[in-house]
């Protein structure tokens, strides 16, 4: 992010929206923060509890949609699954990376052909590496055998040779994967933290001025904005932060 006016670092600021067992509180938070976040996230609490309507209301109220279901399945039940995101109308989704090279490159394929059969714009199509909850203890204990920066740098490269746009990848493994896949190659990063948080299921966190000075093209923000006294206030600094970070 270079030289982006304060409304266009906004827009790269992604709300976390799984939050409550009740509908209308959920459309509250994104009412609440239109105008002061870019993206909502609808993840797979949020989605299996209110399914395609949640989406549906976002977008009625004039919100953009980060599908975020992590798609890992066979490469044409995938395919289907990236078609009706499309068909929904979200800005961005993604898959797991571990389902492998035919399945992102058919997830890729179908939804470039569903957008380019409804004309609409094709989504942001992302693939996720390794989930910010883990380390490389966690990898040990699974099988793995590599570190696990190797890991999310491989599933980043794949990633960016069967066509998606970026990845999901923790704040820490930002400029391996930059380095890696090139400028072009999008980075949303979530584990974002205020400097001060107090610990959490999170185990690789940075702040969200950290995030973009190492090159973070989106960030994905939940609790600390959440359990912020003003949250909108919370959302309005850690833009501000984030277009500091950009003009050094």
């Amino acid at each position: 992010m270079k030289n982006i006016p304060i409304d266009g670092v906004r827009e790269r600021l992604i709300f976390a929206l799984d939050l409550t067992e009740d509908l209308t509180e959920t459309l509250s938070w994104a009412e609440r923060l239109k105008g002061h976040v870019g993206m909502f996230k609808v993840g797979q609490e949020s989605f299996t509890r209110y399914g395609p309507e949640v989406v549906a209301r976002i977008h009625q109220g004039g919100g953009k949609v980060f599908l975020d279901l992590k798609y890992h399945d066979i490469p044409q039940t995938v395919a289907r699954a990236a078609e009706a995101a499309v068909e929904m109308g979200v800005a961005m989704f993604n898959v797991h990376a571990l389902g492998g090279k035919e399945m992102i490159r058919e997830a890729v394929r179908a939804t470039e052909h569903k957008a380019e059969q409804l004309r609409r714009p094709k989504p942001v199509l992302l693939a996720v590496t390794v989930l910010t909850s883990l380390n490389n203890s966690d990898l040990e204990a699974l099988g793995f055998r590599s570190p696990l920066e190797e890991i999310v740098v491989k599933l980043a490269c794949l990633a960016r040779e069967e066509g998606a746009s970026g990845v999901v990848a923790s704040p820490q493994d930002i400029l391996a994967v930059r380095k890696a896949c090139g400028p072009d190659f999008l980075i949303v990063t979530p584990g974002i933290r205020a400097p001060d948080h107090a610990g959490d299921d999170q185990k690789r966190t940075l702040s969200p001025g950290e995030a973009v000075r190492l090159g973070a093209d989106y960030l994905v923000v939940g609790r600390p904005i959440r359990r912020a006294a003003d949250p909108v206030l919370q959302a309005e600094a850690m833009v501000q932060e984030m277009s500091g970070a950009i003009s050094q």
